[in-house]
């Protein structure tokens, strides 16, 4: 009772990733959802939104460039949350707000979002000179 056995394909067969009949995998989460965002930029938006909010209130502020990094470059003792660097010859007024260290100080987006906007309106009032609660009636009330 010998049966017999098919003579092998030359070629090797494509792989199915399709194994059950329900088409590919797609994305985990659909673009329009914060799951598909990263951190990084969910905090980009946190610094645009504040940055936004006193843009109405100060129209001088089109001419800084807001930035941010993970970490800052300097090695102090304490951590900075933020800076603000005048404009000279070159480049414009710049405010940089570091991810990290604001991340680190915060348990929710919430607090990120007021951490954030604390941050941005104390490196805006120090680059114009004047006091936060001058360039925001809110700071330190939320």
């Amino acid at each position: 009772m010998d049966s017999p056995v098919p003579p092998r394909p030359i070629e090797p067969r494509p792989r199915r990733r399709d194994r059950h009949g329900r088409g590919m995998r797609g994305p985990v989460a659909p673009p329009q959802v914060p799951l598909s965002t990263s951190r990084s930029e969910s905090f980009r938006d946190l610094v645009r939104d504040s940055v936004d909010r006193l843009e109405r209130r100060w129209p001088q502020l089109a001419d800084v460039e807001f930035m941010v990094m993970d970490v800052p470059t300097t090695q102090e003792e304490t951590v900075p949350l933020g800076i603000s660097v005048p404009a000279d010859k070159e480049q414009p007024a710049r405010i940089l707000v570091f991810r990290r260290p604001v991340e680190i100080r915060t348990k929710n987006r919430d607090e990120r979002a007021m951490l954030v906007h604390e941050v941005v309106v104390e490196q805006v009032a120090e680059l114009l000179g004047l006091a936060p609660e001058s360039v925001d009636p809110r700071y330190g009330q939320e």
